[in-house]
């Protein structure tokens, strides 16, 4: 088909056929998981972190009105291979629903709306309109996993700095003490937000500005980098405007560079250093389609492919449906036992206690042993795992974003549990090491985590989750005391068999 035969009024009637079909399902999926698309929106809207991507959207508009010409001379067909991609999206989406994982649902629903695609236009249609396709996936917010690892890494370069630049300071996790006041790295000065905004902007640039894939992968990962490094800078350089003016008025000046300064003048730097190696012509065309020409592969009638491709996505719900409501009773009172050696005790020192949404039950307890040393057991108990209701969730655990308490530093496992460094304002520095227990089975790896309670609510083991948390100040005795506890009680997993009565 040439775009000279489009002016047949035959060509024009396929493709509105085909636009018609498209619509209806993408239409279709996106009323069945409205509520995965709220909350995308709503990420989009709410989080600093991902307003770029409400420009994102428009721009992949434009990607495909771009392609609109070369797009002509193609023929749109029913393919039925998308079928393929459509279940492998609702497969994604379920393990994220039945895991409680966010991303996975709404990255299940992105591949779901690009199979959409392919199923309504083909495979030749789904080549041309490939980088707009891919692009999309960049919708999915992704990266909070990373805030950790960027604070360490900025407050350990910002230490550096400060050495090289001759200022005393001294670096206690993510925190950093100079002669001007205390800093914390805190999760919004990580440079997350920075360095997903510019991975989003530097592969939307590499696509527009190369042509070669080595120069274009190399182009994105010197960008990421000199986001990081930047985001170090920025911190290093609040720092030594405290020593010259003060820590209030550095502040001010932080909170104004980066947020309407800062980025934009990091991108400039990045496309002026890179300007000298595009490769790729102003008036070049969007895409290239020659090779695409002749008869569509795979290609089937659509009262075959459209039918399937709306049974998919409601094969998928259903099946969530269905497994999603299981629940089972917890003990009446979740049982904490005082170890030999050890001895109830009140509550004493800087006040702590770890979040638990949507628990059915919570449970603190203190114990003091014969040298004095404390350690607090926490638990949060869930008849079921739920949307709001998860031991595995950002801001959950040890460290209640709304309070006082921060997380400093990672520190080496006790039993197998995820143990890490609180700091309070003081400073004020407790250890606390957290077991997650799905399935009956505890462990300290949130990923481990998640695939037990993805495995027991679609094949049907206990849906019962707890998170158990042994924590201690550092001046009550700290990781030492917590591990000494733990050893004392017979293990992690005796004490979860306790609090589930099922020892």
């Amino acid at each position: 088909m040439t775009a000279h035969s489009l002016s047949h009024p035959r060509g024009w009637t396929r493709w509105q056929r085909h636009i018609a079909g498209l619509m209806g399902l993408c239409a279709a999926i996106l009323i069945l998981f409205h509520r995965d698309a709220a909350d995308m929106a709503g990420i989009w809207w709410n989080s600093s972190t991902f307003t770029h991507c409400l420009l994102m959207v428009p721009m992949i508009g434009w990607l495909v009105v771009q392609r609109t010409p070369q797009l002509k001379t193609l023929a749109p067909a029913w393919w039925w291979p998308a079928l393929v991609w459509l279940g492998g999206g609702g497969l994604v989406w379920l393990v994220g629903e039945a895991a409680g994982v966010g991303l996975f649902r709404q990255l299940g629903l992105v591949l779901m709306l690009q199979g959409a695609v392919a199923a309504a236009l083909g495979e030749k249609l789904v080549r041309a309109l490939l980088f707009p396709l891919a692009y999309a996936l960049l919708l999915v917010p992704f990266g909070e996993e990373l805030v950790p690892l960027l604070q360490t890494l900025t407050a350990r370069i910002s230490i550096a700095l400060l050495h090289v630049s001759g200022l005393e300071a001294h670096l206690e996790g993510v925190f950093i003490t100079t002669r001007a006041g205390f800093f914390e790295v805190a999760e919004e000065c990580s440079g997350v937000s920075f360095l997903i905004a510019m991975l989003a902007y530097s592969v939307f640039a590499a696509h527009l500005c190369f042509r070669n894939w080595r120069r274009r992968t190399v182009f994105v990962l010197l960008a990421l980098a000199a986001t990081i490094l930047a985001n170090a800078l920025r911190a290093w350089g609040t720092m030594v405007a405290a020593e010259i003016w003060g820590i209030e008025r550095a502040g001010g000046i932080d909170h104004i560079v980066y947020g309407w300064v800062f980025f934009g003048l990091v991108i400039l730097i990045v496309m002026l250093v890179a300007r000298r190696w595009f490769d790729r012509p102003a008036n070049d065309a969007a895409v290239d389609v020659r090779g695409l020409g002749g008869a569509v592969r795979f290609a089937a009638p659509a009262k075959a492919v459209l039918p399937a491709a709306l049974a998919l996505p409601l094969l998928f719900a259903g099946w969530a449906a269905l497994a999603g409501g299981r629940a089972a009773p917890l003990p009446a009172t979740m049982a904490v036992a005082a170890p030999a050696g050890w001895s109830d005790v009140r509550a004493a020192g800087t006040p702590w206690l770890p979040r638990f949404d949507g628990a059915d039950q919570r449970l603190r307890r203190d114990f003091v042993d014969a040298a004095g040393r404390r350690v607090a057991v926490a638990i949060g108990g869930y008849e079921r795992q739920a949307e709001g209701r998860e031991v595995v969730a950002f801001g959950q655990g040890a460290v209640d974003p709304d309070s006082r308490w921060a997380w400093s530093a990672a520190l080496p496992v006790i039993d197998g549990g995820r143990t890490e460094r609180l700091l309070h304002p003081g400073p004020v520095l407790r250890d606390a090491a957290t077991w997650y227990v799905v399935a009956g089975q505890a462990t300290g790896n949130p990923r481990a985590a998640k695939l037990a309670g993805l495995k027991a609510r679609l094949l049907g083991g206990d849906p019962r989750a707890l998170s158990l948390i042994v924590s201690s100040e550092e001046g009550q005795g700290g990781a030492q005391a917590i591990a000494d506890f733990v050893a004392a009680s017979g293990g992690a997993q005796a004490m979860a068999d306790r609090a589930l009565e099922t020892g």
